[in-house]
């Protein structure tokens, strides 16, 4: 389990614009919007947030973890094929709660691509989401567990699917981006097959 204490985001924008469709975030597409009302139904933004977080993680496959190559990349084409790597995942959860009316961003780690740094190292993007009940943001991770990953929905103590390691070169970026980075929107229109882009051609770090 990878546990932390509550990140200290840095929000640069109105909390409105994590509400609106951007880049890959289509909100407003209709298959979204469908999955957001039967999804979440009349429920309150925390208990949103945690089948939101529940409904991606579970239902959703990894790229990588099926050996899937198809590139997903919207929202949209998350829910139509029903898997993604991190990035396409990311913006699938942000696009259900922002349906819901529940703000909610994309944050990204520099991970070591594999198990150490020999391989290189890869962005990883998980969420953000706001919930007025707290009055705070939160993180979740909806990548998808497997053996050594298990992140969980946690209101108190981050329960992500990695734990940063500095020694190994790991950043933990606490931007909290309303939309897609640039350099991941580029990443996955410029590729065709999964599978390459995970092992090749993921970017290596973000620039701030």
């Amino acid at each position: 389990m990878a546990a932390r204490s509550k990140a200290q985001l840095v929000t640069e924008v109105p909390l409105e614009r994590f509400l609106l469709p951007v880049a890959l975030v289509d909100v407003t597409a209709q298959d979204v919007a469908a999955c957001s009302r039967e999804l979440l139904g009349e429920c309150d933004e925390v208990e949103a947030a945690r089948r939101v977080f529940c409904f991606v993680r579970d239902g959703i496959s990894h790229s990588w973890d099926i050996q899937s190559r198809r590139v997903t990349r919207s929202a949209s084409d998350v829910l139509a094929y029903r898997e993604g790597i991190c990035y396409a995942k990311s913006h699938l959860a942000a696009a259900l709660l922002r349906s819901r009316g529940v703000p909610a961003g994309i944050c990204y780690q520099r991970l070591t691509l594999f198990d150490d740094a020999s391989g290189g190292y890869a962005i990883h993007a998980l969420n953000t989401v706001y919930l007025a009940p707290l009055d705070r943001w939160i993180r979740f991770d909806a990548r998808g567990n497997k053996v050594g990953v298990d992140a969980q929905f946690s209101l108190e103590e981050e329960r992500l699917a990695f734990l940063i390691r500095p020694d190994c070169g790991e950043l933990d970026y606490l931007y909290n981006h309303a939309e897609p980075h640039p350099e991941i929107v580029a990443t996955l229109m410029s590729n065709d097959d999964a599978l390459v882009m995970y092992k090749e051609r993921l970017p290596q770090s973000l620039e701030y």
